[in-house]
């Protein structure tokens, strides 16, 4: 694999592509970034694309594309989107503190002594710098884990983690506190210019905020297992109330009537409202109390005036008492009749004297309605019958 020879031929190379690793780092998750995107984003060059394969910014997987991990992790990093909770580093570097420490009382050369002081002091700043990454981390993910997992079992089993991590962030600050404290006195005792002092207290700030950051999420770590084992409780409850009520053995096998008949929840009652009466003096003096009768004053006014945009009254012609009749056939007096007939329906129908006009589409209309609203008293026989362009079905009247 090749590698890039400066600085300036990396930085080039990531600004040149910076669309399509965007594009990438966007779509981490869906682990489905297909080669003909990386085409598309890349004006359809297929040396640009060729050229990051070999360089090791990405990697080719069948027909998809992914983001070598190193990058990968320096965008996270840097953006501060990382979801892994990594204490193996912190672990490194307190090793590798002890082993410049030991360096540095050990060299006689006071130009390679001072690097040794350097490099202390930077693997200070990262253990630090670390240590905060990790809890920002840890407060994200586990705000993430509560709100978006969906499997209550896998989310408890995530969150017990978090507080196992939890727990190994908080030893490697304590490591890293006795080590300053008690591991290597000889060197903090001799070594300590006023560099190394604005050093070792800025660490002592972060580890101080850290370590109380750790202690409010475990005490929401707790809490959100707490909820957790609560809502699994509520629910393995309903899912049994589901089942006795499916089988009808809910009355008989729970008490849920008597806990029903107890319930006597205050969001149930009616809303009281207080009537205050406000001071005479105080609506005479105070400011506030003017601005509020305006206030009051402008809002009747607006009602006044919508009142007046209603309607006038209505006039004693219109409110006098007029009659209309509605000529009207008696379905049930019809049926009645057809009932003490020996008829078929449609012909009774067709034949009844009517006492007001009717035309042959009402008379088609009055036969659908007796068939429907009197069915269950009717014979409907399997024969059918024409009269002009309508066939009908024969309907007998049932003789008991």
């Amino acid at each position: 694999m090749a590698t890039f020879r400066s600085i300036d031929e990396l930085t080039r190379c990531l600004n040149r592509e910076k669309t399509l690793l965007q594009e990438m780092f966007k779509k981490r998750k869906d682990f489905a970034f297909r080669y003909e995107q990386a085409r598309e984003l890349t004006d359809y060059v297929e040396n640009r694309i060729r050229f990051l394969i070999e360089y090791g910014v990405i990697r080719e997987s069948g027909d998809f594309l992914e983001m070598e991990d190193v990058y990968l992790k320096f965008f996270e990093d840097v953006l501060q989107v990382n979801e892994d909770i990594n204490t193996s580093t912190a672990n490194g570097y307190i090793t590798h503190l002890n082993e410049t420490i030991d360096y540095y009382l050990k060299e006689n050369n006071e130009k390679r002594r001072y690097g040794y002081l350097h490099e202390v002091r930077r693997t200070l700043k990262n253990i630090a710098l670390v240590s905060v990454r990790n809890v920002i981390d840890m407060k994200r993910n586990m705000d993430n884990t509560y709100k978006n997992e969906p499997n209550y079992k896998i989310k408890k089993i995530k969150l017990q983690r978090l507080d196992a991590k939890r727990e190994d962030v908080s030893v490697l600050i304590r490591r890293c506190e006795e080590l300053i404290d008690n591991g290597q006195p000889l060197f903090f005792s001799n070594a300590l210019d006023a560099t190394m002092r604005e050093c070792v207290a800025d660490v002592r700030t972060m580890f101080n905020d850290s370590y109380h950051n750790l202690i409010e999420i475990h005490k929401q770590l707790v809490h959100y297992i707490n909820m957790i084992e609560y809502q699994n409780r509520i629910f393995e409850k309903a899912r049994k109330l589901q089942y006795l009520k499916s089988q009808f053995l809910l009355e008989q096998n729970s008490d849920i009537r008597n806990v029903l008949a107890r319930k006597n929840d205050v969001c149930m009652e009616p809303q009281m409202r207080a009537h205050i009466k406000l001071s005479v003096n105080w609506l005479r003096t105070s400011d506030d109390a003017m601005q509020s009768i305006v206030k009051v004053a402008g809002r009747m006014k607006n009602n006044n005036h919508r009142k007046e945009n209603l309607a006038g009254p209505l006039s004693d012609d219109e409110l006098s008492e007029k009659k209309k009749t509605i000529d009207t056939v008696n379905l049930t007096e019809m049926f009645n009749m057809f009932a003490a007939s020996s008829m078929q329906l449609f012909a009774f129908v067709m034949n009844y004297d009517y006492k007001i006009p009717t035309t042959r589409a009402d008379k088609l209309v009055y036969f659908c309605q007796l068939a429907s609203q009197f069915s269950d008293r009717l014979n409907f026989t399997d024969r059918y019958e024409r009269n002009g362009n309508v066939e009908y079905p024969v309907i007998m009247m049932k003789r008991q």
